[in-house]
């Protein structure tokens, strides 16, 4: 007989949500040719002068990933590695001009993604979602526990 489960299962709620929403943005970001971890690399890259190991710690990719993810942006021309105005001995990811019209494009389907996936609330339970969330982000979930055996970190 299995144990009676005492409390919502928190673990599966967040997981599905979370896999369902990434599978939804990469359907849609895919429409413009990108991916979740191009988008990611675009926009942060447009913020400010970033190398792709600072880029890489933004979008929790390990660097054989964002090396795969660069590539495939310099490859369509929206972005090229250059030597950084701050640190010659550093590169840094430049976003071209191309990249940066894409960037506005993907993130304004970033946006409607996340704004459907929350018009299936009612109005006042969005907010109470999104401050919850932001609260156990900023508090209690906001560092992972050591373990010998990590868990792996699923990611768009």
């Amino acid at each position: 007989m299995a144990p009676k489960r005492n409390e919502p299962d928190l673990s599966f709620l967040l997981d599905h949500t979370s896999h369902i929403l990434r599978t939804q943005m990469s359907a849609a970001l895919a429409e413009i040719g990108l991916t979740a971890r191009m988008h990611c690399v675009l926009v942060h890259a447009l913020e400010e002068e970033r190398t792709q190991a600072q880029l890489a710690e933004l979008g929790d990719m390990d660097k054989t990933t964002m090396v795969v993810t660069v590539d495939a942006l310099e490859a369509a021309g929206l972005a090229e590695r250059r030597p950084s105005s701050r640190d010659r001995r550093a590169r840094i990811i430049a976003v071209t001009e191309e990249g940066a019209r894409i960037a506005g494009q993907s993130q304004e389907i970033v946006d409607r993604v996340h704004r459907e996936a929350l018009t299936s609330l009612p109005e006042p339970d969005r907010a109470t979602l999104l401050q919850a969330l932001n609260q156990l982000t900023e508090g209690h979930l906001a560092t992972p526990a050591e373990s010998p055996r990590p868990a792996r970190r699923a990611r768009q």
